[in-house]
């Protein structure tokens, strides 16, 4: 995904100092209205969209990170900004620590995959040690511009279709696939469902033959990812998993197969 078609300079600051969550997001609000394509759109429907998204759930998460987002029906088209708050702020994160990085989106009621690839890719970037550390030290807006986008690794993902690998993602541990579920959304698969399971000892323990074996274990569930991408960016996915997950012959928490995709047709809406 190309973000430099998203994020407008207009809409970045860096250095500011806010007191409170609440005025971190009416400066996003601010920021945002400095976009043209948000003309006919007023401050207060803004910060009340974002408001109402962080009534659902805080978009404080983890390592000084906050992405505050909305969905607007009187739009068409996204904005996005960036602001820096080195003092940090008290945004509710996960973590409990402040949020320095604020990453908004405003976006159009009607392009909810998009909206959902744009996050997964601004995700991806700020999981990045390096990426944090660059925008943070940037004193100007064109700099921390520059130090959020030079870290995109997301302009690879092709306007049309070409032919398909099919992935499947076998995942046993659930903050690896809290870590990969955003990398895969990224890549806008044709389709993508994630299933769970059990590993067949589950199932072959409780067969009067195979009894007695296995009771030492503890049970396994697994999430199966499986998702449908195009074959010219099959390479660079397995490279991208193996950034999070090591070498993959070594990893015992995931397996991974891919597939040629010899007949696809027809798409699910989500």
């Amino acid at each position: 995904m190309d973000l430099q078609n998203y994020t407008k300079i207009e809409c970045v600051e860096a250095g500011v100092t806010v007191s409170d969550k609440t005025e971190c997001l009416r400066q996003a609000t601010k920021l945002a209205k400095n976009s043209s394509i948000l003309k006919n759109v007023t401050e207060a429907e803004i910060f009340e969209a974002l408001q109402a998204r962080e009534k659902i759930g805080s978009t404080g998460f983890e390592n000084g990170v906050a992405i505050p987002h909305c969905r607007l029906k009187n739009t068409t088209e996204f904005v996005m900004g960036i602001i820096s708050i080195p003092d940090g702020v008290d945004f509710d994160s996960l973590d409990g620590e402040k949020s320095n990085l604020i990453i908004f989106i405003i976006a159009p009621q009607s392009k909810t995959n998009k909206h959902v690839r744009l996050l997964s890719a601004i995700s991806n970037i700020l999981r990045i040690p390096d990426a944090r550390k660059a925008m943070l030290v940037a004193k100007t807006p064109q700099t921390l511009l520059e130090n959020f986008l030079r870290f995109n690794r997301d302009e690879l993902n092709p306007d049309k279709m070409g032919e398909q690998s099919l992935f499947h993602i076998t995942i046993t541990s659930e903050s690896i696939f809290q870590d990969i579920l955003p990398v895969i959304t990224a890549m806008a698969p044709s389709s993508l469902s994630i299933v769970e399971a059990r590993q067949e000892s589950e199932y072959l323990s409780k067969m009067p033959i195979f009894a007695g074996f296995w009771n030492d274990r503890e049970s396994l569930t697994s999430k199966i990812i499986i998702a449908q991408i195009d074959k010219c960016l099959a390479n660079e996915t397995i490279r991208r998993l193996e950034d999070i997950t090591g070498e993959l012959d070594k990893c015992s928490e995931v397996s991974v197969c891919v597939q040629d995709v010899f007949y696809s047709s027809g798409r699910l809406q989500s």
